[in-house]
């Protein structure tokens, strides 16, 4: 994460002006009084979408209902792509396409219970802030263009994308940039996820995923005692791995999230699996850590095969026992050039509102443009939020106005507002 503050350059020498002229238009000046009028119905959507479950693969209700909301608003192209991307599309005067997203799911199975709810001003639930904030900002901004018919020269397309999180592994992103009609259309990528206005997603954090099966013979815990153990093994590899040096510049992380395995007490299973996440900001370090997981895999299997081989007949169980790393999710890193037109805006838009924000480096949906070259940012959707991915979730509203403004702003200079 760099958290260097980078000045305005000579290659955008009037978008400072440029930021203060958009925001005395009245039509703008006008949408601007609606955000900080609406807080009530703002709520309304989000604790709605909340209420929807979106886990991974399972974000059709969710997209359904935005597809609903798009065309309440009066956006007259609605539709979806064959994955479950939701859209809105506004012709610009242009070919190019300014994509303003924000992901669906959430990380909660289906049968979470989702108990959505308000006290006071806060909104409390699972994914109320990340990422039904994001799509309630993406609502507000599509009404506005829509509401206060403020002016674009390049297309708009609105979209609430499926795949995000854990095992969806960006899958929504990568096929708008892969198979979807606008591919190559699509300028500059402004990403909505979560709450705040405080940082500036430039810098696309990697990450590598795997599920880790070890699959043994099983038996019964009295009669086969001794038989090797697929859950011994993977303990044995959770240990070795967690003693793994890291990287601490670049950042680089580890993490086992993920343990399953056996069917009863008394039984030694004849399977165990665990899924473990790899992040850092250098390819080589994924690359690393990487090795060094299959390594303490290797070494918990000849473990426990010698063990096995001293307490049992080594012919009957040494055999049976098996290792496969899965991969389950490979996001790709990068970084976007610091003196890029989307970088320098947000940096004039903050200016303008009197907003603090850092660069930062994180892994969002922005990941696949900017791994792509294309440029991409991630910003929060205003006000503030915590507990995210926990059933604790919360959202308060305090400075939503502020952060749809910078979105809005944002919006208007990436699209090329006329004179």
């Amino acid at each position: 994460m760099s958290q260097v503050a980078r000045p305005l350059t000579e290659h955008f020498p009037n978008v400072q002006q440029e930021v203060s002229r958009l925001a005395a238009m009245p039509e703008v000046r006008s949408a601007m009084q609606w955000f900080r009028d609406q807080e009530a119905e703002f709520a309304r959507w989000q604790m709605d979408l909340a209420r929807i479950p979106a886990p991974p693969f399972g974000e059709k209700a969710r997209a359904d209902w935005v597809g609903e909301q798009f065309r309440a608003l009066g956006i007259k192209e609605v539709g979806k792509d064959k994955i479950g991307n939701v859209f809105g599309f506004r012709k610009g005067s242009q070919d190019s396409v300014l994509s303003i997203s924000a992901h669906l799911d959430t990380v909660f199975p289906s049968n979470t219970p989702l108990n959505v709810r308000q006290q006071g001003t806060k909104l409390y639930g699972p994914g109320i802030s990340d990422n039904a904030a994001g799509v309630t900002a993406l609502l507000a901004i599509a009404a506005a263009f829509e509401n206060f018919g403020l002016p674009h020269e390049a297309s708009l397309l609105f979209i609430g994308n499926v795949g995000e999180e854990g095992e969806g592994d960006l899958r929504g992103m990568r096929y708008i940039f892969s198979d979807s009609e606008w591919k190559d259309s699509i300028r500059t990528c402004l990403v909505l996820d979560g709450a705040g206005t405080d940082t500036i997603v430039a810098e696309a954090l990697g990450s590598r995923r795997f599920e880790v099966i070890v699959r043994g013979p099983g038996g019964h815990s009295w009669s086969d005692f001794g038989a090797p153990n697929p859950i011994v093994v993977l303990g044995r590899a959770i240990h070795l791995f967690s003693q793994t040096r890291v990287s601490s510049s670049p950042k680089t992380t580890f993490n086992i999230g993920v343990i399953r395995g056996g069917t009863s007490v008394n039984s030694i299973p004849e399977s165990a699996s665990m899924r473990v996440d790899i992040r850092s900001s250098s390819p080589a370090e994924i690359d690393r850590l990487d090795l060094e997981l299959r390594r303490a895999i290797d070494l918990s299997i000849q473990e426990e095969e010698a063990r096995t081989a001293q307490q049992r007949d080594s012919s009957r169980y040494r055999s049976g026992l098996t290792a496969e790393m899965v991969p389950i999710g490979n996001r790709p890193g990068g970084e976007l050039d610091p003196n890029a037109r989307a970088v320098q805006i947000t940096r004039a838009v903050d200016a303008y509102l009197g907003n603090s924000a850092q660069i930062q480096r994180a892994s969002t949906d922005a990941n696949i443009p900017i791994s792509m070259g294309r440029e991409a940012i991630a910003i929060g959707a205003g006000g503030n939020g915590g507990g995210a991915h926990t059933l604790q979730e919360w959202f308060d509203p305090a400075g939503r106005a502020l952060g749809l403004e910078r979105i809005l702003l944002i919006s208007l200079a990436l699209a090329g507002a006329g004179r």
